[in-house]
């Protein structure tokens, strides 16, 4: 997934952004409140992991902006506070989840994988196209028993594409989706990452296909 990350504080912020890019993710950061309203008005982003104690525009502020400006993005909110009245607070303004200030690693990437899934209109954690099968919640891709050996931006790229199986995905989106906006990227790194892909997933998996000038799309039958 396209995730931001919107948190003051820089520390917490690199292990959140390591994490989840090793995860697979493409994670971009932002510090205030007025840079995430911005970038998410420009950027296609799945998900927003939100702090509330924001230094400026704080994390409700942001929160009530976006739901009123009718951005439909899952918003998972940070918070060192422990009051009720804060967790209700959020959840009212359109937060989708919530997260306690200490957490776990796992704690985080299950719940950013559970947001997912709603976001996608399935609750289960696997997907299956044809005779392949990936299991979001452990990250294992088989086709029958065959395990698949993903490098982590093939994985982002067959999630991307097996999420819409079926339906063409545009170059522009699916390098949006792989790739953050401060990570260098080749001009053919997209079709690198395909073509890789398209030899795990051979002789008996689905195929990616080309459209020409417009984007891949991977065969639902």
């Amino acid at each position: 997934m396209r995730i931001l990350i919107v948190e003051d504080d820089a520390p917490l912020a690199r292990g959140i952004v390591a994490l989840l890019r090793g995860s697979g993710h493409a994670v971009d950061h932002v510090a205030n409140g007025a840079d995430a309203l911005a970038v998410i008005a420009d950027e296609p982003y799945a998900l927003v992991i939100l702090d509330v104690g924001l230094p400026g525009v704080d994390g409700f502020e942001v929160l009530a902006t976006l739901r009123r400006r009718g951005e439909r993005v899952p918003v998972l909110m940070l918070t060192a506070r422990d009051g009720l009245d804060d967790r209700v607070r959020g959840l009212d303004l359109g937060a989708d989840d919530y997260l306690r200030k200490p957490f776990a690693p796992e704690e985080l990437e299950a719940r950013i994988r559970a947001l997912g899934r709603r976001r996608g209109g399935d609750p289960t954690p696997e997907l299956r196209i044809g005779t392949l099968a990936l299991n979001r919640s452990t990250g294992e891709a088989r086709i029958g028993e065959r395990v698949l050996d993903l490098r982590r931006r093939e994985w982002a790229v067959l999630d991307a594409l097996a999420t819409r199986a079926g339906q063409i995905v545009l170059r522009e989106v699916l390098q949006s989706e792989v790739f953050g906006f401060d990570e260098p990227v080749g001009p053919n790194a997209i079709e690198v990452n395909v073509a890789r892909l398209r030899s795990k997933l051979s002789p008996d998996g689905p195929t990616v296909r080309t459209i020409r000038g417009v984007g891949y799309m991977l065969d639902a039958g």
